[in-house]
């Protein structure tokens, strides 16, 4: 009940703050207050405004906005959203685009379970939808699924993959971004021994945490620093009564969120008193820069209790996809077991999450990959986000992909392959 009543409580604080917000609005937009021209009266509508806007995006999944995609004949088309698999804790969704040939580039991209949604990459899949068939996997919000769906780890993160992977079919593309890059690496070196048919033709691994202790950031100080008993008293607690998933063990998202705002507490605060001011003045509107960036940035999702630690435990204290030691359903999983599937790696060379280095040590671990089939890019100037979702990933990084996977995307030769002992860059 304890654990219970601390998510109540914050949900009770961001209900009520989402109600003073409204409250504020409606009184002073009150037409007998405008007989009192006070400019507090205006700044008090604009601070409501911002006020309920921001705390109701709290709790509301965004929307992917990819409606309609004009295509070299000049016409908008319709984008579907299609569920093709359809699981408990994340479901593999196609964005189909009506009356357009299928393309020959299937792509499926890996999205983060790291807090936000999915939807956090709408520009990625926007981009690459001109080029290509476009899957991504959508997670649930953790408080949103029952107790009974049972439990989810890194480990069954991974046999996910496995079964998306399998799914989608060989002629496959996948693109992991940021914290799915081991279990992605980890995904295919499973497939590789249980069914290597089904392995994708490419991997691109972009920003993520393949050996945490190659380059060291506040992430990775973090998680040599904490505790796992203290982690489990600070950040874990009981969905409350209010929604499907009661009882369940849970990272709620509200703590989470609450830790991105302290990180750069200082910008935040100055954002927000930028747009009330907007608001006064009039010169805000509903989707202008502040309001599109933290209508995603707001949205938050709960993690389950059992893979925000097992990630820290396993993937950042204990290295096992670095040491190649990950163990998936009781199997090891020896990453030196791809040898056919082409790997490429990117980073960002001011990338303060995950450094350059981390990322580009999954190539040491393919020690069955040739050389040919081993690529790595460091984009000059790019932080973390820009390296999937900025001007560096349009300009410089989307075309290097794209290149990566034409050059892969006949079937592999049949035969053994020699070991490599050296990489490539491209």
């Amino acid at each position: 009940m304890r654990y219970m009543a601390t998510y109540d409580l914050m949900e009770t604080m961001r209900n009520t703050n989402q109600w003073l917000g409204a409250t504020a609005t409606a009184m002073a937009s009150y037409p007998a207050m405008a007989m009192m021209p006070n400019p507090a009266l205006q700044w008090m509508a604009a601070w409501g405004e911002v006020a309920e806007r921001s705390f109701q995006r709290m709790i509301v999944k965004p929307d992917w906005g990819i409606d309609s995609f004009t295509c070299e004949d000049g016409k908008d088309h319709i984008v579907n959203i299609n569920t093709v698999v359809e699981r408990a804790f994340g479901d593999l969704i196609h964005f189909e685009v009506s009356g357009r040939k299928p393309m020959t580039r299937k792509v499926l991209l890996v999205a983060p379970m790291s807090g936000h949604y999915a939807t956090l990459l709408r520009s990625t899949v926007k981009s690459l939808i001109a080029d290509c068939e476009v899957y991504i996997t959508d997670w649930h919000n953790a408080r949103d699924i029952p107790v009974s769906e049972g439990k989810f780890d890194i480990e069954d993160y991974t046999l996910y993959l496995v079964d998306f992977m399998k799914a989608m079919g060989p002629d496959t593309h996948v693109i992991a971004i940021c914290q799915p890059a081991p279990l992605t690496l980890a995904a295919t070196a499973y497939l590789a021994e249980e069914d290597p048919k089904a392995q994708p033709r490419s991997l691109t691994l972009i920003g993520g945490p393949i050996d945490p202790n190659a380059a060291a950031t506040e992430v990775t100080d973090f998680g040599h620093r904490v505790t796992m008993g203290h982690l489990e008293q600070t950040m874990i607690q009981r969905v409350g009564f209010k929604y499907p998933g009661v009882g369940r063990m849970v990272y709620p998202g509200l703590l989470q969120l609450s830790s991105f705002m302290s990180m750069n507490a200082d910008r935040h605060s100055k954002a927000f008193t930028d747009q009330i001011m907007r608001v006064t003045r009039g010169e805000a509107s509903d989707h202008d820069a502040h309001n599109r960036f933290y209508d995603e940035y707001l949205a938050v999702m709960d993690m389950t209790a059992e893979f925000y630690l097992s990630t820290v435990e396993r993937i950042f204290k204990n290295g096992e996809i670095a040491n190649n030691e990950f163990v998936v359903a009781g199997r090891k999983v020896d990453i030196g077991k791809i040898t056919t599937v082409a790997v490429k790696t990117v980073e960002g060379a001011k990338d303060d999450i995950t450094a350059p280095g981390q990322c580009i040590a999954a190539l040491d671990l393919c020690t069955g990959l040739p050389d040919s089939k081993k690529a790595s890019h460091v984009e000059p100037g790019a932080g973390h986000y820009g390296i999937f979702a900025g001007k560096s990933w349009r300009n410089n990084i989307r075309p290097l992909v794209l290149e990566f996977i034409d050059t892969n995307a006949k079937p592999p030769k049949s035969g053994p392959r020699k070991a490599a002992n050296k990489n490539t860059a491209a």
